[in-house]
């Protein structure tokens, strides 16, 4: 229990008297799909002419920004133009498929720049706009790294991840999410819904001894899903109390909808559930969505939950390694456990389709 009282909304035990976090989201976000088509270009507007604020995070340019991109779908390539002009770099999804002349202006802050702070934003541009140029563009500098790399943690194969792709030693891309979105959302009626999300299985976490569970099924057969090219069903196995502190838990699925959870590099850290919360995660209103959204959708947000698109992550962007061919793999879906049983941070999935291997991760703040 989180207090004596309960969301007004939504009726969730929460220590306040009003409406909980996800329901004020909810409301705006709700508030935001119902603007207008003069309501959007009308923000729009705002946020070009406040262009400089896109480097205050705290900033209601920022927010507007955010919620076009995120909600609405909205990138310009005024606002793109406008942003360069400016030299902000700090919201690298507003370049995304950014035009030639706003990538080769990239490309000349980049190599021009002697401030590694400045080439961590421009690399993240850059790999938003990410067309074979961009590619070209980080591939010479992981080939023939300039002085500010030597402050940075990473290679620019790294920071090409944060637009969903990346590329090898010869310089060959790898993509990294899909190019559609769709939302994993609560209903009253489960209906015949694709996905599947906290499955309760038979067998015992063999560290913590709690029970295992299927924390994502996927028909990829339905319609909606065929976007992730695969024929057959998609399940993420793992310990839900050792994911949360094992990077990395892995399992294998065979496409009759099998799946085999991969032994943990270390266990016995997680601590077991009881059977009652084992249930309210399985008896969680989960359902895909019928419609598409865009790919940034919610990506500010704590509480929504996708398959495909981009992933709002916690800290940084995180792609594990197949343990099978040793290669990135590729994000699937993000689940946040607010939407499964109260507790904080955001289980992400990502697969290998090639090895038929899923791959979860935890991250909080």
């Amino acid at each position: 229990m989180y207090g004596n009282y309960t969301c007004e909304r939504c009726k969730r035990a929460i220590g306040f008297r009003g409406i909980c976090l996800a329901c004020r989201e909810e409301l705006k976000r709700e508030e935001i799909l119902a603007w207008s088509e003069e309501k959007i270009q009308e923000k729009l507007q705002e946020v070009i002419q406040n262009i400089k604020q896109l480097s205050d995070w705290g900033s209601k340019t920022y927010d507007a920004a955010c919620h076009l991109i995120d909600l609405r779908g909205v990138i310009s390539e005024k606002m793109q133009r406008a942003a360069l002009e400016a030299e902000v770099f700090e919201l690298p999804k507003v370049y995304y498929h950014a035009p030639e002349d706003v990538r080769d202006g990239l490309i000349g802050c980049l190599m021009n720049t002697t401030d590694a702070q400045e080439a961590s934003w421009l690399m993240q541009c850059l790999a938003m706009q990410g067309d074979d140029k961009s590619l070209k563009a980080l591939y010479e500098l992981e080939c023939h790294p300039k002085e500010w790399r030597e402050k940075l943690y990473v290679d620019p194969s790294v920071y090409a991840q944060a637009g969903g792709w990346t590329f090898d030693k010869k310089g060959k891309r790898r993509t990294l999410n899909y190019d559609t979105c769709y939302p994993i959302i609560k209903a009253d009626n489960k209906g015949n819904s694709p996905i599947k999300v906290a499955r309760i299985r038979k067998e015992h976490c063999p560290h913590c001894g709690g029970r295992m569970m299927d924390m994502l099924v996927v028909d990829a057969r339905d319609k909606r899903l065929q976007f992730l090219g695969v024929d057959g069903v998609i399940t993420a196995t793992c310990c839900p109390s050792c994911v949360l502190y094992e990077e990395g838990g892995f399992s294998r699925f065979t496409l009759d909808g099998g799946s085999e959870a991969l032994p943990l590099e270390v266990g016995g850290i997680g601590e077991e559930a009881s059977e009652e919360m084992y249930r309210e995660m399985e008896e969680n209103s989960l359902v895909l969505g019928e419609e598409a959204v865009p790919l940034f959708y919610e990506t500010q947000s704590d509480y929504s939950c996708t398959i495909g698109g981009f992933a709002s992550w916690v800290q940084d962007w995180k792609y594990l390694t197949c343990p099978d061919c040793g290669k990135p793999m590729r994000y699937l879906a993000q689940l946040h456990w607010s939407q499964i049983d109260d507790s904080e941070g955001t289980l992400y999935i990502e697969i290998c389709p090639e090895c038929q291997v899923a791959g979860m991760l935890h991250q909080q703040t």
